[in-house]
This record gives structure tokens, sequence and C-alpha cells, in this order.
């Protein structure tokens, strides 16, 4: 029985929405329409074993890292926020890396600006990370990701920003403290405390040209909507809503975690995690062929790097790799 659940819902390069599902452990009388929404959102993926390069992070199999989750170790997830549109497969605008930890109570979250300049991995280019989404869908944005980290991610979930909107309004909405004021579609947020609704959230979290500190600062915001999704829904208890946000999930939401595994991170792992460390990726930025990129050099790559392997560290088993 298992899991967590969290799931991230961005916008266009925006926000970050990640709600346990594990809501459903306040009724256990909608397990049916737990059991049924899981059944929905569940799309398993072409695993391949990521081999790192550093000899001291051991590849995992999706049904190693399956097996180890019933026993509380550490595991991996990218959130991806997909912008779809008609005829369009869109982009990952928000790409979000969660490693949680039990035995050290603790997430370590990070954003992945969309403009790192990369090797797309099964494409055969070195492009955006956010481009990978598009030219691959989840299985090529996945080994991207592994690849600009050099470490393997057990989890993807990927939604679609339509759903953003819903899923804040049935929260009741989100409070923020602006750092400074701005004007973004035909809204002036000011600075200081705000509460925000579903469509303002979004705003809110997509600006970043007024900002001056670019997408870092975006990613920031969405960093802080997103800890205050993830603290209403632990508090959430109201049923009518949640069968709300069921429906909701189940149109938004595609994730190749189970629906034992949801259990287990709800009943499991959900007191073991309330430390959340935030940190973030620097770069510059460069102009290549008339293209912005942001340029992540190898000492930043290996200092996250090395931040993932520390918070994954596992000290009760060491997995072979294959």
């Amino acid at each position: 029985m298992k899991r967590v659940w969290k799931r991230a819902l961005i916008g266009v390069g925006a926000g970050v929405v990640i709600i346990g599902l594990g809501i459903a452990g306040y009724a256990w009388h909608l397990y049916g329409s737990v059991k049924d929404t899981a059944a929905k959102i569940y799309e398993p993926i072409e695993q391949t074993v990521y081999v790192s390069k550093d000899p001291e992070v051991p590849a995992k199999p999706q049904e190693v890292a399956e097996a180890l989750i019933e026993k509380r170790h550490p595991f991996s997830v990218v959130v991806m926020g997909v912008d779809e549109r008609e005829n369009d497969k869109g982009r990952s605008d928000t790409l979000i890396v969660l490693a949680v930890n039990p035995a050290k109570k603790s997430i370590l979250m990070f954003n992945i600006p969309r403009d790192t300049r990369t090797e797309i991995i099964g494409h055969g280019t070195t492009d955006k990370i956010n481009h990978a989404y598009a030219f691959g869908g989840v299985t090529m944005a996945k080994n991207t990701v592994e690849h600009f980290l050099d470490y393997p991610i057990d989890y993807y979930v990927r939604i679609n920003m339509e759903g953003f909107e819903h899923l804040i309004d049935i929260l009741g909405g989100v409070e923020v403290n602006n750092p400074f004021s701005f004007y973004y579609g035909e809204h002036q947020f000011n600075e200081g405390p705000l509460k925000l609704n579903g469509n303002l959230a979004l705003l809110y979290s997509r600006m970043r040209y007024e900002d001056p500190r670019g997408d870092l600062g975006r990613n920031a915001r969405q960093r802080d909507i997103l800890m205050e999704v993830m603290k209403s829904s632990l508090k959430f208890n109201n049923i009518t809503q949640i069968q709300k946000i069921l429906k909701e999930l189940g149109t938004s939401v595609k994730t190749n975690i189970t629906f034992d595994e949801m259990k287990t991170f709800m009943t499991d792992y959900r007191e073991d995690v309330g430390n959340i460390n935030m940190v973030e990726i620097s770069g510059s930025g460069s102009t290549i062929n008339s293209v912005w990129y942001l340029i992540v050099n190898k000492e930043e790559r290996e200092r996250i790097h090395e931040l993932m392997k520390e918070q994954m560290e596992d000290s009760v088993t060491t997995v072979a790799a294959p």
C-alpha cells in the first residue's frame, strides 16, 4: 500500500501544484473513487535504466525502485508542467525535481530552468531542455533530465495547465508573500501578503521579464505556490471538494505512480517529509545562433548532482546495477 502522492500542476512555465492524492486518507469510504482516479491517471512509460558516470550512484531498474518503496527508501520524481494546445503536444515549460528521503525526513526540491541548454537524449540535438517533451514526450523529457543531472529518476508526473486554476480554486486559493510589486496579465500584484485564486496564481507564477532575477525569480514563485498547495492539501478534509479534486485529477494528470504506491506514500511516508529544502540551479545567459539559452556550467551541474546523491543516500540498502 503506497504513496505520498504528489502531483504538481504547472502552467506555461508556471505554478506548481503538488497535492497529495492521499487526501483520500481523510475518508476511506472514498476508496473506490480514489482507485478509479488512480487508474485513469496511471500511464507507464518505456523505462530505461540510467547508469550514472558516478560509480557511487546505484542504477535502479523500475521494479527495484518499486520494491524499495515498500521499505520506505528514498525515491525521486520529475514533475512536468505541460501547456498542451489543440494539435500541439506542447512543451514541459516547468520541470521540478523532488528527491524524497524518509530517513532524513526531508525533500530536496529544485526547478530546472526551461531555457537550460543540454543534450536532448534520443533526439541527437543540443537544445533547451523544455523542448525534450515536444520532441519525444514524457520518456524523452525524463531521459534528458536524468542525463542533465547524471542521476536516475524513479517517477514522473505530468500535469496539463488547464487543471491548474481549478485545483487551486477547489483548495480555496493560496496565500503568498510577494517580494515586489508588478503588473502582469492586466492585474496588479502588490508587494506583501496576497491571497490568490487559481487564475491569479497562474499569472503570478508566469511572470519573469519584470523580475530582476528573470527565470530564477519565477521559479521561486512557483515553489512558493507549490509549498502553499502542499500545506493546504495535507489539511484538506472536505469530502465534496475531495470528489471535485479527484474528477479534476482524472483529466489533468498522468503518472507512472501506481495506486499501491500512492497508498504507501500516504500511509508510510506522510509524516516523514516535513522538511523541504529548496535549491536553485544557477547559470549564465548566452545567445547561440540567435537563440537565447541558460548555460549551466560543469561545476554547477556537479554541485546539483552531489546534492541529489547526498539526499538520496540510502543507509539501509544499496542497489546493484543490473
